[in-house]
């Protein structure tokens, strides 16, 4: 006779909360997929890319073919086209070994019209046209622009195919890059013994103080894993994220690189390099990455390193973009439900009663009024009472977060204030209340076991959002009070015309709506556990 296992209504549920969050998860993603793509489609299809030339000063100097190629290396620089110069082209012949490389300059030099192409130039001409006019692309001759019949500022002739990049191919380009995995083989140049070591005493700190760290050799990042004093303590440069390169905010510089990077003026420290000289320096050694080359060719380097991991960032005594918001928004929201919870509890229990229309004034208030009047209001009064209204990184004043986070505060109590009253009230005419009254229970005991417990599940779904969305920022209170948070990166880009950073925020906002709003599910199935995961009656 064999027993039989009956599972247990936890398990159950348990199962169940796992495969609603795997749904979610992947209904998440999708949704995160679309909406790359539809910004993708907004910036590369529907909007004039001329306009990326608006406030480009090179632009407007430029004249005859000197402009028109700009135009397209911009474009293609943007992410707009694949651009491939005939040049270029014949040096990837000679790389094939079909040229020797001293003829690409002779090759190179195409007549001022198509007529006056030498034979030889000609065929490869021809063969350039036809290779790439098969692949989709469109190739373009510009005829020497002549004045005086010599050649015009700007006006020498040029040859190149371009091809508009596929949606679906540039989606999948992105999506395929969003993470990168540092490794032993990153490096082609010959570095030696290539590996991985660990050790307990980092050599960033002249091999004397025990801080554990892995080191690299052949890898991107000199320190892949290491330790240091600045939260959260235990770093690593294995797993990258690549949001996407800005084009004009932080030239060269990744999305997600721009907002972590600190900022402020640099802090100086003493510093034991690997050659073992010590001095101040504001360099941080463990942000070394390879740059081939680059020791040999400075004596600063010869001084300093012994490989060629030399390219290192500089401490600095601010937060990162990122850092500051969300010093500035955790702050605030904790204020806000600090605040706004017993005085909509308050406002429900005294309904109609001063209290309450005192409440609602301040609710109407701040609905009514534009968010940037009463922020500016806010900042006369500061300013009247002595507080900093600027936002100063190299100051440690703590004064200068006030009114920010005062701005960001009294908004956010008078939205939470008006629903908990309203979801309190609500519940407190419910039938379920009347027939608690009539069972004998006092109004303490009803308030404390069903009310509050009903009204403030709407709100705690929101936590998780308002936590994650301080990473964000909030634009017009970091702008008016010159806060370098990551609130006004999205509105700098639109105004440059940066679609790699337009894309890698819309990306960073959509990731983190989707992780707030399945731990805010998660949030109300532990505040209520009559909550279930799953639509199928039970």
């Amino acid at each position: 006779m064999t027993a039989s296992v009956i599972p247990s209504a936890d398990s159950d549920e348990s199962d169940r909360m796992t495969k609603y969050l795997i749904r979610r998860f992947l209904h998440g993603l999708f949704s995160v997929i679309v909406v790359v793509a539809i910004v993708m489609l907004l910036i590369y299809s529907c909007l004039d890319r001329q306009l990326i030339f608006a406030q480009d000063p090179v632009y407007t100097q430029l004249g005859n073919n000197a402009k028109v190629l700009y135009q397209y290396r911009r474009w293609e620089s943007f992410g707009y086209i694949d651009y491939v110069p005939y040049a270029e082209w014949l040096q990837e012949v000679a790389t094939a070994g079909e040229i020797a490389p001293e003829e690409v300059q002779g090759l190179s030099a195409i007549g001022r019209k198509a007529a006056d192409d030498e034979a030889s130039v000609a065929s490869y001409v021809s063969r350039f046209t036809q290779e790439y006019e098969a692949k989709g692309y469109k190739v373009i001759r510009l005829d020497a622009k002549l004045s005086k019949k010599k050649v015009a500022p700007g006006g020498n002739q040029a040859l190149f195919a371009y091809k508009d990049k596929p949606l679906l191919g540039r989606l999948w380009k992105y999506l395929t890059g969003l993470l990168s995995v540092d490794n032993i083989h990153y490096v082609q140049e010959d570095v030696g013994a290539r590996g991985l070591t660990f050790t307990l005493h980092d050599p960033a700190y002249g091999g004397e103080k025990f801080a554990p760290a892995v080191i690299g050799n052949g890898t991107l990042h000199k320190y892949l894993i290491y330790t240091d004093g600045r939260f959260p303590f235990i770093h690593q440069n294995l797993l990258t994220i690549n949001l996407g390169k800005s084009y004009t905010v932080n030239s060269g510089v990744d999305v997600f690189e721009s907002m972590n990077a600190p900022q402020g003026s640099y802090v100086r420290s003493t510093i034991t390099y690997p050659t073992g000289l010590v001095e101040e320096s504001a360099d941080d050694l463990h942000t070394a990455t390879y740059a081939a080359g680059s020791r040999e060719s400075s004596r600063v380097n010869i001084d300093r390193f012994t490989d060629d991991y030399t390219a290192v960032t500089t401490a600095k005594s601010g937060l990162s973009q990122i850092g500051y918001s969300f010093v500035i928004g955790i702050i605030s929201s904790f204020l806000a439900y600090l605040l706004s919870v017993p005085m909509g509890i308050v406002m429900a229990r005294k309904k109609d009663k001063l209290i309450d229309k005192i409440g609602t004034i301040y609710i109407i208030f701040i609905i009514a009024v534009p968010s940037l009047a009463y922020i500016f209001l806010f900042k006369a009064i500061g300013y009247a009472i002595g507080l900093p209204t600027t936002f100063n990184m190299d100051s440690n004043d703590w004064r200068m977060y006030v009114l920010p986070i005062v701005s960001l505060t009294l908004p956010s109590v008078a939205g939470l204030m008006k629903w908990l009253r309203r979801y309190m009230i609500d519940q407190m005419n419910s039938d379920y209340v009347k027939f608690a009254r009539s069972g004998g229970l006092s109004e303490r005991e009803i308030f404390s076991r069903h009310i509050l417990k009903n009204a403030i599940i709407p709100l705690v779904h929101g936590i998780p959002g308002t936590v994650l969305g301080s990473l964000v920022g909030a634009i017009i209170t970091e702008r008016v009070y010159v806060v370098p948070g990551a609130g006004n990166l999205l509105t700098k880009a639109i105004n440059m015309y940066d679609n790699g950073v337009i894309v890698g925020v819309a990306l960073f906002y959509a990731c983190l709506t989707v992780v707030s709003i399945i731990l805010g599910d998660i949030m109300m199935s532990l505040v209520d556990p009559r909550i279930n995961f799953t639509s199928k009656a039970r």
